[in-house]
Order: structure tokens, then sequence, then C-alpha cells
């Protein structure tokens, strides 16, 4: 029973990035999401926080807990991986900008299959890493329906229209088809984990939303999304590498792990910022 579940979660994810991409590329122009890659201190700003500082955070949070070898090469594989579908949803939870979600994805994407295969073997000794592997789900899942998506949207912009919340509700719905498989399918090995391994995965997410977000400079949208996007670190980038380097064991286990107390914390996050920005701006009461 559980394999069926582990099958429909692979599924899932992959339906899910496909349609939270499209939905994206639909919604936007290419060079709306392109033109904010042209201030090199923002995007030295979200390179520096994504692939140095959370990793450097999650050496640190492993050193002064106490884990086992697996645990802590999962968090530290986690914290390495950047650039997740899971962001868009994310974004729409906390009301904030999609545009500046996707030219973030459309960053960090690329970035991390070139970081992967490079630092994880001198990060993580006796690690090995195919950067095809991690390229391949990457750009088929996301990279290459955002193309396909912002293609329509040029080409046939009232076809993308009516496509775009269609790929939306999709998205919506299967996300919560991700997070249940994934549950029924590593309710055992999860229940083995000790407290120190949440512990552990909730403090990195929560360090590295902060550290995005105060890195991010003034503008509150942009605050926003490099926290989430921060924090919500590439879990399908992170298994795989997992996968390949550790087989089925307790680092994997920590990848999954990490992806569920990510997705609780930052979706509390979403919504405290969502509650923040109207208490701060209420909307005016309509004429009676």
């Amino acid at each position: 029973m559980q394999d069926f579940f582990a099958a429909v979660a692979n599924v899932a994810i992959a339906v899910f990035a496909i349609s939270s991409m499209l939905s994206v590329g639909m919604a936007n122009r290419l060079r709306e999401i392109i033109e904010p890659l042209r201030h090199p201190r923002d995007v030295a700003r979200a390179l520096l926080v994504n692939f140095v500082l959370v990793p450097a955070l999650a050496f640190l949070v492993t050193w002064i807990t106490p884990l086992d070898g697996g645990v802590r090469y999962g968090l530290i594989l986690v914290a390495m991986a950047a650039g997740a579908p899971f962001l868009i949803k994310l974004s729409e939870a906390a009301d904030t900008s999609l545009r500046l979600t996707a030219t973030l994805l459309l960053l960090l994407l690329p970035v991390t299959i070139i970081y992967l295969p490079l630092a994880v073997p001198v990060l993580l000794p006796g690690a090995e890493v195919s950067a095809l592997a991690i390229a391949t789900p990457l750009v088929l899942t996301m990279l290459l329906p955002l193309a396909v998506g912002l293609w329509t949207r040029e080409q046939w912009r009232t076809l993308a229209a009516r496509l775009q919340p269609i790929m939306a509700n999709v998205s919506s719905v299967v996300l919560v088809v991700v997070v249940l498989a994934t549950m029924i399918a590593n309710l055992d090995a999860l229940a083995m984990m000790g407290w120190q391994a949440v512990l552990a995965a909730l403090l990195i997410i929560l360090g590295a939303f902060t550290t995005g977000y105060l890195f991010a400079g003034r503008d509150p949208k942009r605050r926003e999304v490099l926290g989430l996007g921060t924090g919500q670190r590439n879990i399908a980038a992170a298994t795989v590498v997992a996968s390949q380097s550790f087989g089925a064991s307790s680092t994997i286990m920590t990848v999954v792990l990490t992806s569920l107390v990510g997705l609780a914390t930052l979706f509390a996050i979403a919504w405290w910022l969502r509650q923040r920005r109207r208490e701060r701006h209420p909307q005016p009461s309509p004429p009676r």
C-alpha cells in the first residue's frame, strides 16, 4: 500500500510542478520576468543567501544538534538545493508577486543544476552526483513548462487567459494529493525520526526564510518572495542526490521530513504575511 502511495506522490509532484509553471508562464510576459534579473545587486543577494548562507546555516545547525550521519547529510542536501515549484503556491498564499516568484525560480533552477554536482562532492565527501539526473526532471517539469506557458501567452493571449486559471486550480488540487500521498507513503519511517531531526529541520527552514527576508532590501514584495523562496528548498533535486549517493536510508527520509516541515512552516508564514498586509493596508469599505 505504501508503494502505491509513493508512486502516486511521484506522479502528483510532476503534475503539480508542470501545472504550476504553466500557470505562471501563461499569466506573465517573458520580458516582465527577465527585467528584475537586470539588477546585479538583487541577483547577487539571491545567489548569496541560497547557495552560501543557507548551506552554512545547515552546517551550523547540524553541528550543534545531536544527529546521526544520514540525517545530517539529508539536512545539508536540502539546504544546498534551491528553486522549488511549491514556492508558487506559497506566494499565492501570501498574496505576493507571482512575477517576482517566476523570476526567482528562473534564476535559482539553472544555478542549482550547476551548483549541486560541483558542491556536493566537496562538502559531503564520498557522495557522487550526476548532473544529468538532476537537470532532467527540473528542466522537464519546471523550465520547459514555464517556457511553454510564456510562449502560449505571447502567441495566443486569449487561449492563455482561459487555460491559466485551469492550471492554477489543477495545481492547488494536486498539492493536497502530494502532501497526503507523501505522508502516507512514508508514515512508518517518519514515525521513527527523532525530535532532534524535526527541530533541526525547523531551525534551518526558519533561518533560511529569515535570511532571505532580511537580505532582500526594503521592498516588501521582494522581501516576501526572497524570504519564502529561500525558505522553500528544492526537495526534488535533494531527493535525486540522496537517492544516487545514499540509497534507501535515513538521508532520504530526512529530505522527506524536511519537505513536510517546510511546507507546514512556510504556509503558516505566508498566511501571516497576508494577514499583516491586510492589517496595514485595509481595503476601503464599499459605499452604501
